[in-house]
C-alpha cells in the first residue's frame, strides 16, 4: 500500500485590514508632507502648474478613459471641460503665495504666514472622475499637503492613472513621491476610515457620502445638492439666453451639478420661446402632456431620481420610453406644471432633460425659483439672463444660493472662469442652506492654516468718546 501525501491546505493570506491600509497610507502622506515642507515657492507652483498641464495636454485620452470605466457623459465636452478647468485653476493660482510670508498689513500690524493643514483626504465623485482629483490636487500641493484620494469604484482606474502620472511630476521637480496617493480596491469602510485619520477632508459626491464627511470628525469641505433654477428676464435677448442655457444644461449630458434645470420665461415671451426651442437643431421639445408624463415616470419612478439615466445622452434616454430622438439631439425640453412641490420636474435631474415654465411678474419668478430651490438645492446656484440691474440685485437678495449667474451658462461658468470672478474650482459651498461650511468655490486658501502675527499698532489707540459716538 503506496502512504498518500496528506492533503495540504493552501491559506491565501487575507488582505491588510482597511483600517491597516489606510493606516499606512496616512503614515507615507505625514512623512512626504514633512519633506515637503522645505519646498520653495518656486517648486510648489512647478508641480502645480505640471499637474494642471497634464491634464490639459491628455484632454482627449483622459476623457475617453472617463466615459469608458464610468459611462456617463460625452468625450467631446469631458475634452473642453479638461482644458477649461486646468486652464482656468492654474491661471488662478500662479503668482499667489502660499509659501511662508504671504501678506502684510502695516495699518493693523499684522503678518500673515501660510502653513499647511497636513494630509487631505478628498473623495472624488463618479461624475467628474479626472477633473476634481485634478483641481483637488492643485489646491492640496500649493497650500504645502499631501493628499489621498478616495474615488468611487466605478472611477478607480482614473484615478489611478492620475495618481501615478502626478507622482512622476512631482519627483521630476525633487519633491517626495508619495506626497500624492490613492486608496485601490476602495470600500465604503476604507473611505469612511480615511475621513478620520487625516487631517481635514474635501468632499465631493452625494449627500449621504458628504454627510459621512461632516460625521468623520476631521475639518470637512463638502458641496450640497444643486438644482439650477434661471430666470429670463422680459428684457433679455431671448435667443441669446435661450441658446446659452442649451449650452449649459446639455453639457457632459446634465451631468455638472451647476447646470440649469428649470427655465422661467414671462407669460408673453412663451410663444416665442417655444418657436426659437424648436428651431433649435440640437433640442428636442414636447408640450405634449402624455409625453411628458411618461418622461416624468421614467426620470423620478417612485419620486427619486432614476440611476439609469445620469449622464446619458438624449436619444440613449428616450431609446428608454420608446421615443426615437434624433442621435444629435443635446437637450430635451419639456414644460413643468408648477414650481417646487408641484412638479417632480422641478428637482435635480442629473441629465440633459430641463423644465420649462412661465411666469407672470419678475417677483413671481423668483418666487417659483425660490420654491425650487427651497424644495432642492437650497444653497447652490441660480441664474438669470437679464439687463436689470434691479432685478439682478432683487434675485441675489431673495434667493438662498452662494452663487447667482448672470447672463452666462451656469454649468460652465460657476465653477469659475476667465469670463467671471468666481474662483475656478469642482467643488462649490453651499454654505448652511446645504449644510456646508462654506458658502463659496473651494479655493487653495480653505486647505490653509494662517498665522497670524499681530504687532502693536503704531497709533494711539480710540478713546471711549470716539468709539461710542
Amino acid at each position: 500500500m503506496v502512504a498518500k501525501l496528506p492533503k495540504i491546505m493552501t491559506h491565501t493570506p487575507a488582505p491588510p485590514h482597511h483600517h491597516d491600509l489606510v493606516s499606512s497610507l496616512v503614515a507615507k502622506a505625514r512623512y512626504a508632507q514633512a519633506e515637503f515642507e522645505s519646498a520653495s515657492q518656486e517648486v510648489v507652483d512647478a508641480i502645480v502648474r505640471d499637474i494642471g498641464k497634464y491634464v490639459y495636454d491628455h484632454a482627449r485620452p483622459l476623457s475617453e478613459m472617463a466615459c469608458q470605466e464610468t459611462g456617463l457623459g460625452n468625450v467631446e465636452d469631458k475634452v473642453l471641460k479638461k482644458i477649461g478647468k486646468s486652464r482656468a485653476i492654474w491661471n488662478s493660482l500662479k503668482g499667489k503665495k502660499s509659501r511662508g510670508v504671504i501678506d502684510e498689513d502695516p495699518k493693523k500690524a499684522l503678518v500673515y504666514i501660510a502653513k499647511p493643514m497636513g494630509v487631505v483626504g478628498a473623495v472624488t465623485p463618479i461624475t467628474n472622475p479626472i477633473v476634481t482629483p485634478m483641481c483637488n490636487a492643485m489646491f492640496a500641493i500649493k497650500a504645502g499637503n499631501a493628499i489621498i484620494f478616495a474615488s468611487h469604484p466605478k472611477a478607480q482606474k482614473c484615478a489611478e492613472h492620475l495618481t501615478a502620472a502626478f507622482q512622476e511630476i512631482i519627483v521630476r521637480h525633487g519633491g517626495p513621491r508619495h506626497l500624492v496617493q490613492v486608496v485601490t480596491n476602495g470600500t465604503l469602510a476604507t473611505t469612511q476610515d480615511l475621513m478620520k485619520q487625516v487631517d481635514v477632508v474635501v468632499a465631493t459626491g452625494g449627500g449621504a457620502m458628504v454627510k459621512s464627511a461632516y460625521s468623520s470628525g476631521r475639518p470637512s469641505l463638502g458641496v450640497g445638492a444643486g438644482n439650477v433654477p434661471v430666470i429670463i428676464d422680459r428684457d433679455a435677448d431671448l435667443a441669446d439666453a435661450l441658446r446659452k442655457i442649451e449650452i449649459g444644461a446639455s453639457f457632459d449630458n446634465g451631468i455638472i451639478c451647476s447646470h440649469e434645470q428649470f427655465i422661467l420665461i414671462p407669460e408673453e415671451k412663451m410663444a416665442e420661446a417655444v418657436a426659437i426651442l424648436k428651431a433649435m437643431p440640437r433640442v428636442w421639445y414636447t408640450e405634449d402632456g402624455e409625453t411628458t408624463e411618461v418622461f416624468r415616470s421614467l426620470l423620478f419612478p417612485n419620486g427619486a431620481l432614476n440611476k439609469d439615466v445620469v449622464g446619458k445622452s438624449c436619444r440613449h434616454i428616450g431609446a428608454l420610453v420608446g421615443l426615437d430622438i434624433p442621435e444629435t439631439t443635446r437637450l430635451v425640453v419639456l414644460q413643468a406644471r408648477g414650481a417646487g412641490h408641484q412638479d417632480v420636474l422641478a428637482k435635480e435631474k442629473l441629465c440633459p432633460v430641463i423644465a420649462i415654465m412661465a411666469y407672470g411678474s419678475f417677483e413671481d419668478a423668483v418666487e417659483k425659483a425660490k420654491e425650487n430651490l427651497v424644495m432642492e438645492g437650497a444653497g447652490h446656484t441660480a441664474g438669470i439672463h437679464s439687463q436689470n440691474q434691479v432685478h439682478i440685485a432683487y434675485a441675489g437678495v431673495e434667493l438662498p444660493v452662494s452663487r447667482l449667474v448672470v447672463n452666462q451658462p451656469c454649468a460652465t461658468t460657476a465653477g469659475g472662469s476667465l469670463t467671471n470672478g468666481l474662483a475656478p474650482t469642482t467643488t462649490l459651498g453651499c454654505g448652511s442652506w446645504g449644510n456646508n461650511s462654506i458658502s463659496e468655490n473651494l479655493d487653495f486658501k480653505h486647505l490653509m492654516n494662517v498665522s497670524r502675527v499681530a504687532g502693536i499698532i503704531n497709533k494711539p489707540a480710540a478713546s471711549d468718546l470716539e468709539i461710542w459716538s
